[in-house]
């Protein structure tokens, strides 16, 4: 049959048969739509939770809330769970609450590094006014909880602690390289107020903790500083010693004359703390392992090496604590 043939023969097209079909169409388009919209509404609300997980720096926040659970295990004669809990937690939010506000206020300067460009902010992943807002909730969450289940003064040093990370360190990163220093101060805070969360008050064992928390930042902080020196640059903030570009001989003095203060801080928490032979000799061996890392870091001032601190930092610091827990266990 010819091609002719079969368009003559063929049923013709009614109007009631274009309705239907354009109808039946629509029915198909619709029923996909409604199966495709709720995995697209699931997909944008868990993106979005994500963003603001990672707003409240998770890492950070874990590291506070181990801090803050060490000293209050510390200061107890014999194990408070809940005192241990409400402290983590509560602690915890503060931490997440002034992460959150630190990037909202560093949101330009984190646009301009690499290392900080896909953050929530930068991305455009979260509106500016939604990371306000969701940090001054947690940030005032973790006052009331403080508050209400601690007590004042371990409400108060969170309340410190908010303002001057906030107001005075992070503004002082574009200022001044004295920012790192200044900036230790409430980056060693978490310990004093999981020491005052449980004993409601501040001792010589407080103060040493204190010292240990707030020397470790130096070749911490330090290290990253020299890892990312050009990103940092670039976002104009001053956080080596002099602007350092050329050899940087006086962050790496500072990163040996604080390591070695960080291990006298820790031999010295024995006799402040009366801590066991368990913790004393665990804190040498740490002390040593730790050192070498930084002696090797000023040798070859190379990113190589400065990432090999940086990694034993925040393997040394938990070690040193968990060596801390169990001697006090042994007790």
């Amino acid at each position: 049959m010819s091609m002719s043939n079969k368009i003559a023969t063929s049923t013709p097209v009614t109007g009631l048969d274009r309705v239907m079909r354009i109808s039946l169409g629509m029915t198909q388009q619709e029923t996909i739509s409604q199966q495709v919209l709720p995995f697209a509404a699931l997909s944008l609300a868990m993106r979005r939770a994500r963003a603001f997980f990672i707003l409240a720096k998770p890492e950070i926040t874990l590291m506070v809330m181990i801090s803050a659970g060490v000293a209050s295990v510390m200061a107890s004669d014999s194990l408070r769970v809940m005192v241990l809990v409400h402290s983590m937690v509560g602690i915890g939010l503060l931490a997440a609450g002034a992460g959150v506000l630190n990037q909202y206020l560093e949101r330009e300067l984190d646009g301009n590094m690499r290392r900080t460009t896909r953050r929530p902010l930068p991305a455009g992943e979260l509106s500016e006014s939604h990371a306000l807002i969701f940090g001054i909730v947690v940030s005032s969450l973790g006052m009331l909880y403080v508050l209400l289940l601690l007590n004042a003064l371990t409400a108060l040093l969170g309340l410190l602690t908010l303002i001057s990370y906030l107001f005075i360190y992070t503004p002082l990163k574009t200022k001044t390289s004295l920012c790192t220093f200044v900036g230790a101060f409430p980056g060693a805070a978490p310990v004093l107020m999981g020491w005052s969360a449980t004993t409601n008050s501040l001792t010589l064992e407080a103060a040493a903790l204190y010292a240990i928390l707030f020397l470790w930042q130096f070749p911490h902080f330090y290290a990253i500083g020299w890892l990312y020196r050009e990103d940092y640059a670039r976002a104009a903030m001053l956080m080596l010693p002099a602007r350092e570009a050329n050899d940087g001989r006086t962050t790496f003095r500072l990163i040996l004359i604080s390591t070695q203060l960080l291990i006298i801080a820790s031999l010295l928490l024995t006799f402040i703390a009366h801590t066991g032979t368990l913790y004393l000799v665990s804190a040498m061996i740490l002390g040593i392992c730790f050192y070498y890392f930084a002696y090797q870091v000023s040798l070859s001032q190379s990113k190589l090496a400065a990432k090999r601190l940086l990694h034993a930092s925040v393997i040394y610091l938990p070690l040193l604590y968990l060596f801390m827990i169990l001697d006090r266990i042994n007790r």
